[in-house]
């Protein structure tokens, strides 16, 4: 699967991915590092990736074809309860059948959306 992860993604996460087969872009580093959501929202749809963030701005006005999302909402974040919580709501949800909706990963639940 092809994903895109936002720079807030714990590296232990690109890094889990990439070695279970996964196509990565990761954001940190690079050009787009830092831009507005708008712009990390296109290059998802451009490059067909499933958007991995803790930015629940992508939780809204996404009514137009996209290839999936993944938003991660903690109370006290870190980034081991983040990558823990991404791991259980991919592996929740098949991979799939991901394009066009939203996961929402909080705390104690993931709840899935269709757009």
């Amino acid at each position: 699967m092809k994903f895109l992860v936002d720079e807030n993604i714990p590296t232990i996460t690109k890094e889990h991915l990439i070695n279970n087969g996964h196509d990565v872009l990761d954001i940190r580093g690079t050009s787009v590092e830092g831009s507005d959501d708008d712009v990390i929202w296109e290059i998802a749809k451009r490059e067909e990736r499933f958007l991995i963030t803790t930015n629940k701005g992508f939780n809204f006005n996404r009514d137009k074809p996209h290839f999936g999302v993944l938003i991660v909402k903690l109370r006290k974040p870190n980034r081991l309860k983040i990558h823990d919580r991404i791991l259980y709501a991919l592996n929740k949800y098949s991979q799939e059948n991901l394009r066009e909706k939203i996961i929402v990963a909080r705390d104690n639940v993931c709840n899935l959306r269709k757009v």
